[in-house]
């Protein structure tokens, strides 16, 4: 995602496209908004980001109005990542039961022709984010559109460690906490519910001791830990991995607008007219 925003001369030299738009997909509180806001400072790039409801209007055309509003504003302060939140909300699959079906065509639309418009220009990426990646209209995953499909997982246990150092930086901790312990036993642990870990902790160590509660032990984890689940399944995990095929497969399966597939025609008999 950075190298074009970084370097685009390089592309330009090797005349090749670089890659637009990035789908990052996964379960809920797997830091999708976080990731994006890290490759723009990373880039040290622009950041816009909008949720789907921040650029959705009931009053005819306003949707469209917002989407090529929103553009504007990147092309202007290129270099730019534009991030859209809960993007199937803003441009589902057209057939679909999500959202008035002539909206839908209508965004869907805008937002094709604005990221094809994105093509001369080397220094905007959009990335959406969803935690339904089936909804999304297919059309944008095809090439020039949506390239990478980004699945973005929970933290392994040395993602999960890094995560509750960052929530315990300033909570005061006994010379018994293992915090490497207690990311072995957070498997499928979201940032979210590592944060929640330590708040349990923290309450419990105000409980056992009181107001006068100098820092958070072991055993206080120990008790978080028993009141605490997984918000992500193992079922989940290996649905969203299973996901990715599906959904380059269904991108390819999208046939241009008036294309009309040859095993559809039926031939036409000779009539004669009396």
């Amino acid at each position: 995602i950075e190298l074009p925003l970084r370097n685009p001369q390089a592309f330009r030299r090797l005349g090749i496209r670089p890659a637009k738009g990035f789908l990052l997909y996964g379960p809920p509180g797997t830091g999708k908004t976080l990731l994006a806001k890290a490759v723009a400072k990373e880039a040290e790039a622009n950041f816009i980001s909008m949720k789907s409801s921040d650029l959705l209007s009931k009053w005819y055309g306003e949707s469209e109005q917002q989407i090529a509003r929103m553009f504007a504003r990147a092309r202007a302060v290129a270099p730019c990542v534009v991030f859209i939140d809960e993007i199937d909300s803003l441009v589902p699959a057209r057939g679909s039961s999500q959202g008035e079906p002539q909206v839908t065509g209508r965004v869907v639309n805008t937002i094709l022709a604005e990221m094809d418009g994105l093509e001369e220009l080397q220094s905007v990426v959009v990335i959406g984010a969803t935690n339904r990646p089936t909804l999304v209209d297919p059309a944008l995953l095809r090439p020039g559109r949506f390239d990478e499909l980004v699945f973005v997982s929970t933290p392994d246990r040395a993602g999960r460690e890094h995560i509750l150092r960052i929530h315990t930086a300033n909570m005061p901790l006994a010379d018994d906490v293992d915090l490497g312990a207690v990311a072995a036993e957070t498997e499928r642990f979201t940032g979210a519910d590592l944060e929640d870990v330590v708040r349990r902790a923290g309450l419990g160590a105000l409980r056992r001791v009181g107001s006068q509660v100098s820092a958070v032990a072991d055993e206080d984890f120990k008790t978080a830990l028993k009141d605490s689940r997984a918000t992500v399944t193992a079922k989940m995990e290996d649905e969203y991995r299973r996901m990715q095929g599906e959904l380059k497969k269904r991108a390819a399966e999208v046939q241009p607008i008036g294309f009309v597939a040859p095993e559809t025609l039926e031939p036409v008999r000779d009539r004669k007219h009396g």
